[in-house]
């Protein structure tokens, strides 16, 4: 019986686990359904467990029962999103895989890319990179900075959660009773990455999206939040309902039984786009919009910093819906390469997990 650890964001994003639900279609394809996964947050900034990332305390832990290690997915990269202590990092004796990991720039106050102030230091994503046995990154500009620092392992990988389609059988029945509901995927405006002139439109833009839906014959539209930090925010309008829950279950069960999903955030966009829902995204940073290039989503990607009048834009979004399966269509050789560089990455690693396990014991 093999022990996995999976070390990932688990703050405050239901779409972190959407990520883990979609992941575990992968381990269970390489490992078989019999094997250990012990989940445990890549930092304890949200959590009361002193227990985290890979510090001294996990890496000790994980040598002592556990047979490896998968790191991701998620912006594990940058936010200081995992206690790390690279000293410790070269006392691991088990593989290491780095999963659908993301580092992207965000936007000044003169709508320039910048480098965030928390962004991971090259010094550990080199370490990290130089230990891991496999090393998926999400998007393009995540590869290609990683590459350009000397990471030479990366692989150019995606988000599992494109394929939740074949986790659907996990899910409650479909909820008929949203059919003809639209969801506009909310985040908090104070935590984009934008100019602060850009977050202020936010609020008028919502509003200005939900009188063109309403004109086009919608008439059940509700805000969906991801976390509870999009509560505020989402509570401020008096005329609009929100819905949040916390269960991934629930939360991806919505999407895939409602008619159409507007989305600010990334991790409605792709379920949507692997139940064949109609959506359409609102972008904000780099590592969404360098992801959504990357799948061959880039035509139908509505990045903020360049746009402005996002409400027109999404008008025509839903003016030519039609267009999205045709956009779907021609990315869908870039969807088939990123399940079979998951799949094959998957494999490698159990075929190492298995190999270093046997060693260990015939010693």
């Amino acid at each position: 019986m093999l022990t996995l650890y999976n070390i990932r964001p688990k703050g405050f994003n239901v779409g972190n686990d959407a990520i883990y639900l979609a992941m575990q279609h992968f381990v269970s394809q390489a490992f078989g359904d019999l094997v250990n996964i012990i989940s445990i947050p890549a930092t304890s900034r949200y959590e009361s467990q002193a227990k985290a990332g890979l510090t001294a305390k996990t890496i000790h832990e994980i040598n002592s029962y556990g047979d490896g290690i998968i790191l991701g997915g998620g912006n594990i990269y940058e936010n200081g999103e995992l206690d790390v202590n690279i000293d410790a990092l070269q006392a691991l004796r088990v593989p290491l895989m780095l999963f659908s990991l993301s580092r992207g720039r965000i936007y000044d106050r003169y709508c320039r890319l910048v480098e965030r102030t928390d962004v991971m230091p090259d010094r550990v994503l080199k370490a990290l990179n130089e230990k891991a046995d496999i090393s998926l990154a999400r998007d393009a500009a995540t590869y290609e900075y990683l590459h350009n620092i000397g990471c030479d392992k990366v692989e150019l990988g995606g988000c599992p959660t494109l394929f939740l389609d074949e986790m659907a059988y996990r899910l409650p029945p479909v909820n008929n009773s949203l059919m003809k509901t639209v969801f506009i995927s909310v985040r908090n405006p104070s935590l984009m990455n934008l100019p602060l002139y850009k977050q202020a439109t936010v609020r008028q833009d919502i509003v200005n999206i939900v009188n063109s839906l309403t004109s086009r014959g919608y008439e059940d539209i509700k805000l969906l939040c991801h976390d509870h930090r999009d509560i505020e925010f989402a509570a401020s309008f008096t005329n609009i309902d929100f819905v949040y829950n916390g269960d991934v279950y629930s939360y991806l069960n919505y999407l895939r039984s409602c008619a159409l999903v507007v989305g600010y955030r990334l991790h409605s966009t792709l379920p949507c786009l692997a139940f064949g829902i109609p959506t359409i995204k609102i972008s904000y940073d780099e590592r969404a919009c360098s992801l959504l290039d990357t799948l061959g989503y880039h035509d139908w990607n509505i990045n903020m910093a360049e746009c402005d009048n996002v409400p027109m834009i999404v008008e025509q979004r839903l003016d030519s819906l039609t267009e999205l399966e045709k956009i779907k269509a021609n990315a869908n050789s870039r969807k088939e390469g990123t399940y079979s560089c998951m799949k094959n990455a998957f494999a490698k690693f159990a075929k190492i997990v298995t190999d270093n396990k046997t060693r260990g014991e015939n010693l």
